[in-house]
């Protein structure tokens, strides 16, 4: 079915209704040619004649199979299917005079949902009359960042937004730590190499 929708979209040889095109792709010569030749040429290579740009002044055609076009077409979209990931947003509550042990808790679900490549949106709910610790939230959320330091990156700062105090934080990429792990190993095996030697002698 999704093969019909891609068909759908492009004409190929007889379906081109312009008087000339223009003709780009790999070993030709991109110029505008009358439709009656880029048939001729399209038939003597055994290839179909694909409008790729109908909206263009002449239109764009290419000469290809329309089949491994369609294929590569359909190759490319799953492509860029793949590459986008996507990115959920774990909410984190804290009340403004959370304990250790439950800040604690949270902070564990926390480094969880970020190694697993999710944001997190950690925010302090002021109830009543609590919004006279705002202080004590801002503190607590600043907190927050720091103990996360090494999995996170702050989006943005603590907030007030009505009742809600909010902190905003993205996964670091993990490059860095692989590159240090790499980079510290590499003396070690140095000296194991130097004492080898020392020891030959």
């Amino acid at each position: 079915m999704k093969n019909d929708t891609l068909k759908g979209q492009y004409r190929i040889n007889e379906q081109i209704h312009a008087k000339e095109v223009r003709i780009v792709g790999d070993n030709i010569e991109s110029k505008v040619y009358p439709i009656s030749q880029a048939l001729k040429m399209a038939e003597e290579s055994e290839m179909d004649l694909v409008e790729i740009s109908p909206n263009a002044q002449p239109p764009v055609c290419r000469i290809i199979d329309y089949s491994k076009f369609l294929y590569q077409l359909k190759k490319r979209q799953k492509e860029q299917k793949a590459k986008q990931v996507k990115v959920n947003v774990k909410e984190i509550r804290f009340g403004p005079q959370t304990d250790d042990h439950d800040y604690n808790f949270k902070l564990k679900h926390a480094k969880g949902f970020l190694e697993g490549g999710d944001k997190v949106k950690a925010y302090v709910f002021f109830k009543g009359r609590s919004i006279l610790f705002k202080e004590q939230g801002e503190v607590l959320l600043l907190r927050f960042a720091n103990d996360l330091e090494d999995y996170a990156k702050v989006d943005q700062m603590p907030i007030l937004e009505g009742k809600r105090m909010t902190i905003q934080l993205s996964p670091k990429k993990k490059e860095g730590a692989k590159k240090n792990n790499a980079a510290s190993a590499n003396p070690v095996r140095k000296t194991v190499a130097e004492g080898a030697e020392e020891s030959k002698e």
